[in-house]
């Protein structure tokens, strides 16, 4: 039968009125109604319970499963549906967005980074160190003017990329051999706490910050076959950089702000070929986002959460030797 809009997601019953044997025995024992009288209570009665025979209410009933049908709402905006929305729904004008894991125009980084600027916020961005030339010099020559397309037709503008590798929050973490390596030469301040200090310096704050970005250079083998480094770098680059991002940011945003994450399934499930304690990364970023929603919001009014959007770049047949930065 026909019942009233449900909430999205939520269930609701269709279930056949179903009469006790205790009201067979009051039909039964009404033996001073007339004829007439109870033929005109059945018909009532058929037509307000979309009964046709009083033959169900005759006979024993048994007692049987209830069937659920699953009744999806849809939102009907004020809006014509045939006119497409420039962007978010909402104003972003005005407020400025740290983008951390833009290494290409392929990830979720970039698409959020779309969505944002077409919303009206001011874009920057951190980008892994040894990806920082090639990523420049692609949007120099127009390789991303295709992808930068906004809804209205403008071209997305990064207002500055800085270099970024979050494994490490201070030049005192750095191990002399990544210090050296050719892959790093000629960027400098690339650490946590560097790069905050440069984006203060360079803008005083900003209003929204977006970890897209997470490593596991084991991510190809078997949790079983997992080595404790491999696992450890996992948890240190996917989870633990979310809260060292948002622990050095939290001073220079403004309150009122927002940092989102990116999960998995896999925190979840079990994703055969997502291994090399990826999975399990993506169960502390999980975890973190709860303690720092409530840690966060208190002492500095910043709202804290994490989508888990899909695996977009098929993170299992990635290099060693290579973050996945973008789910």
């Amino acid at each position: 039968m026909m019942g009233t809009a449900a909430a999205p997601g939520t269930y609701m019953a269709t279930i056949k009125p179903c009469i006790s044997s205790s009201r067979k025995m009051l039909v039964s024992s009404a033996v001073n109604i007339s004829t007439e009288n109870k033929e005109a209570s059945w018909t009532r009665l058929a037509s307000s319970s979309h009964i046709s025979l009083r033959q169900p209410f005759l006979r024993k009933i048994t007692p049987g499963p209830v069937k659920f049908e699953k009744f999806v709402t849809r939102a009907i905006s004020e809006t014509n549906d045939n006119k497409p929305l420039p962007g978010l729904p909402i104003d972003l004008r005005g407020k400025r967005a740290f983008i951390a894991g833009v290494a290409d125009d392929n990830g979720y980084g970039w698409a959020i980074a779309k969505s944002l600027a077409a919303a009206g916020a001011e874009i920057i961005v951190g980008t892994w160190v040894p990806a920082l030339n090639i990523f420049e010099s692609s949007l120099r020559r127009g390789k991303f003017d295709e992808s930068r397309v906004l809804p209205d037709g403008s071209l997305m503008e990064i207002t500055k990329v800085y270099p970024m590798d979050a494994v490490y929050d201070c030049p005192e973490d750095v191990p002399e051999d990544v210090k050296t390596n050719k892959r790093y030469a000629g960027s400098s301040n690339w650490t946590v706490q560097e790069v905050v200090e440069c984006v203060k310096k360079d803008f005083g704050s900003i209003d929204i910050l977006v970890h897209s970005l997470a490593n596991g250079p084991e991510v190809s083998k078997p949790l079983l076959e997992t080595s404790r480094n491999g696992y450890l770098a996992a948890l240190s680059a996917s989870s633990y950089s979310f809260v060292s991002l948002l622990r050095n940011f939290l001073p220079i945003m403004n309150p009122g702000g927002a940092s989102i994450s990116l999960t998995y399934i896999a925190s979840e499930r079990i994703i055969p070929g997502y291994g090399g304690g990826m999975s399990s990364a993506k169960a502390a970023l999980e975890s973190d986002t709860r303690v720092l929603a409530f840690e966060a919001g208190r002492k500095h009014k910043v709202r804290v959460n994490t989508i888990s959007a899909g695996d977009v770049m098929g993170v299992c047949a990635l290099q060693l030797d290579k973050p996945i930065w973008e789910f």
